[in-house]
């Protein structure tokens, strides 16, 4: 259909009339006019035609469609339901498969954002079978030559058994049962395995022979995860494969053994490799194989990498368990506790050219130090210097102290300096203050072990963000100043390490430690999205503190206070967070979705008389948060305590830093925490994760895919 436009009216006008109008022009504009409203005319019907298809409907209409096939409105927490328009799509493809275990686990990995396993608990019943439909895979016996087969059992909470079992007749539920005709498992997988990209073997600190390192740069035995591998195909259910769970020393020497047996592609067969979920490269940057090449055609070679049980041998103190099993030509992972032991001749390659590691670690949620994309501040900065393989940071530091810039760090490894970070200050009237940004680069978490304290000297109206780092082994010290000027310092996915250092064991090596001491009275402290230890902050400054994780490694020591320990701290403002600690504070302005697990102990801190005490209580308010007995606040809005309860208290599946579910509430957690927020979320630093939210959207969804008479329960893996 050709367009009415102006033009196209003009010209079926008689001549006449134009020639006339050709002077005066009105006749031109009126139907200058109606062109214009058969253009909208003409746009409104084709709009029409567009609203009548999913793919070109205005926005508007997308929950019109939904209606006409049933569909039901989601909380938007994950990217496949954040949009009506996407998620009506999904849902008229998915409604051809409806009902089928397939479908079951791609609802449930759509609506979550979490990888699934769907489990039909009747095929794994043990039963009289119809010789006509044999089931082999449910045998009433359990194969127990099969290793694979073993192993399975209660890994991943179940999710790949292959052992039989006998029916009963409770409800599919974790606190309940699952063997049931018309039970139906979801299996999912919460953490998320964030990588580390070439990070330098960590020596054992109490090792003499030069052989056994861990991977973890802290120095810690630190669970190893696996990078999932996408399914290959839409009807096909996830395997071990395509979860994102722990590695196991036997299973992971099983697919190992299978690899070196066979010679297949280590990348398709195993989790060693490049671009897989662990791997070793040589001072040369080469991976290591999983196998030698035999010295002679037909002689069997050993292999290479051995997956290995490297826990502290018992019977000899100090040792780790088969130290000398190994070969001299030959490494030994332990992927439940990252341990990595080197045979005589890889021991002296690595001392003459350090190897390095690429792994995956566990996390609930991706806050703190990582090599996760973060969100640019989008400032521009005119200087910029860069860092990488180890160089001192000062003189680029030195560089930009005089007018600010960037100075953004490469790589993942480990630093072991200590710089000053200094900022000239601005005086003159009217001229603002420089910025300084110490910042990884996406992609990297460089580790910055100090040897001591780092000293912020910050000028005046200066302000200094630090991003993406991991700092350990110091307090970062603010000192004060002779003039009256503000300072800004902005912590931006930060860890500074609770505790310090870390122990071997995953401890922290002196609990209760300070890791960020501000001393000067006109600064503004932004905490956004990171890790901290004990933050002791001058009462006339400001302290706001999202997303993230105050931990001072154990309810009864202080998290927030003033330099001296005791008295009241800054103005505080926070949200969306987790405070293990006591907390004093001179004003509480907002606190908002967050937990305050403080306690007083058996022996409280000289000057302490309640676990959470705000100096000024006319000002400020508490809401959805959970507060500790005895709390001193300013007014509440529907807050939970366990002063009247005490079952009203959360529990962490972890409070300790080194362990994957760190900051994660367990499912024995009360509602009233896990859904309290003010959205109906679960209060603490894993709010933003909306897990209540996912839930519900999964039961939602559920109510319409599963088979009539089926029912359905969820299962957390990890």
């Amino acid at each position: 259909m050709r367009t009415l436009d102006a033009d196209r009216l003009w010209s079926l006008l008689p001549a006449l009339h134009r020639i006339r109008d050709a002077d005066r022009g009105e006749l031109r504009e009126l139907l200058e006019l109606f062109a214009r409203e058969f253009a909208a005319l003409e746009e409104d019907v084709q709009q029409l035609h567009d609203d009548l298809f999913i793919e070109t409907c205005a926005d508007w209409v997308a929950p019109y469609i939904g209606d006409l096939i049933g569909y039901r409105s989601l909380h938007g927490v994950t990217p496949a339901v954040a949009s009506p328009r996407a998620d009506v799509a999904n849902q008229i493809a998915f409604r051809r498969r409806k009902g089928t275990a397939t479908m079951l686990e791609e609802v449930a990995r759509s609506v979550t954002g979490w990888p699934a396993h769907a489990v039909e608990f009747f095929e794994r019943l043990v039963t009289t079978q119809y010789m006509n439909h044999l089931r082999p895979h449910a045998r009433a016996t359990a194969d127990l030559r099969s290793h694979a087969t073993r192993l399975a059992i209660g890994l991943s909470a179940g999710a790949f058994e292959g052992v039989a079992r006998t029916a009963e007749m409770r409800r599919p539920d974790p606190a309940q049962g699952r063997w049931n005709i018309v039970n139906v498992g979801l299996f999912l997988w919460r953490l998320e395995p964030l990588r580390l990209t070439r990070v330098p073997l960590t020596p054992d600190a109490a090792d003499a022979s030069g052989r056994r390192f861990r991977l973890d740069p802290l120095g810690a035995d630190r669970a190893l995860f696996r990078r999932p591998l996408a399914e290959v195909a839409i009807d096909q259910l996830a395997e071990p494969a395509n979860v994102p769970e722990p590695l196991s020393v036997r299973g992971f020497a099983l697919q190992m053994r299978a690899a070196q047996r066979t010679s297949q592609v280590v990348a398709a067969t195993t989790d060693w490799g490049e671009g897989r979920s662990v791997v070793v490269h040589d001072g040369n940057g080469d991976a290591l194989a999983i196998d030698h090449a035999p010295a002679l055609p037909g002689d069997p070679a050993p292999p290479l990498v051995v997956i290995a049980d490297l826990r502290d041998d018992p019977a000899v103190p100090g040792a780790w368990a088969h130290e000398a099993d190994i070969g001299a030509d030959q490494l030994a992972l332990d992927p439940e506790s990252g341990r990595v032991l080197l045979g005589a001749n890889l021991a002296a390659q690595h001392a003459a050219a350090p190897f390095s590691a690429t792994f995956h670690q566990g996390r609930a949620r991706r806050f703190g130090g990582g090599e996760y994309e973060r969100v640019p501040d989008g400032e521009t900065l005119a200087l910029q210097r860069t860092v990488a393989g180890g160089a001192d940071w000062q003189p680029a530091l030195d560089d930009l102290r005089a007018a600010g810039g960037r100075l953004l760090v490469q790589d993942s490894r480990a630093y072991a300096q200590t710089p000053a970070l200094r900022l000239d200050g601005v005086t003159a009237p009217g001229v603002a203050g420089h910025t300084l940004v110490v910042a990884a680069r996406n992609g990297a978490r460089p580790l910055l072990a100090a040897g001591g304290d780092l000293l912020l000297e910050i000028g005046a109206r200066g302000t200094l963000v630090l991003e993406g780092l991991v700092i350990a082994g110091a307090t970062l010290v603010l000192p004060a100043a002779a003039d009256l000027e503000p300072r800004t310092l902005v912590l931006r996915h930060c860890t500074l390490l609770p505790g310090r250092t870390l122990l071997p064991d995953g401890d922290p090596a002196t609990p209760g430690a300070v890791s960020l001491r501000i001393e000067h009275p006109f600064t503004r402290l932004v905490i956004e999205d990171s890790v901290t230890g004990a933050l002791l902050v001058h009462a006339d400054a400001t302290l706001e503190i999202v997303g993230s994780m105050v931990d001072a490694t154990d309810p009864a020591q202080v998290a927030i206070a003033a330099p001296d320990a005791t008295g009241p701290g800054p103005e505080l403002t926070v949200r969306d967070s987790t405070l293990v600690g006591l907390v004093h504070a001179r004003l509480l302005t907002l606190g908002s979705n967050t937990i305050f697990l403080a306690a007083l102990g058996a022996a409280p801190p000289a000057g302490w008389t309640a676990p959470l005490r705000v100096q000024r209580r006319q000002q400020g308010c508490v809401r959805f948060s959970w507060l500790p007995a005895g709390a001193i606040t300013p007014r509440r809005h529907r807050c939970v305590s366990d002063e009247d309860d005490l079952a009203l208290r959360p529990q962490f599946t972890s409070r300790r830093f080194a362990d994957a579910a760190y900051g994660q509430l367990t499912a024995a957690t009360p509602p009233a925490i896990r859904q309290g927020a003010d959205d109906d979320g679960e209060i603490g630093v894993l709010h933003a994760l909306a897990q209540p939210q996912r839930e519900a959207n999964l039961r939602i969804r559920l109510a319409e895919y599963l088979r009539f008479g089926l029912q359905a329960g969820l299962f957390y893996a990890t």
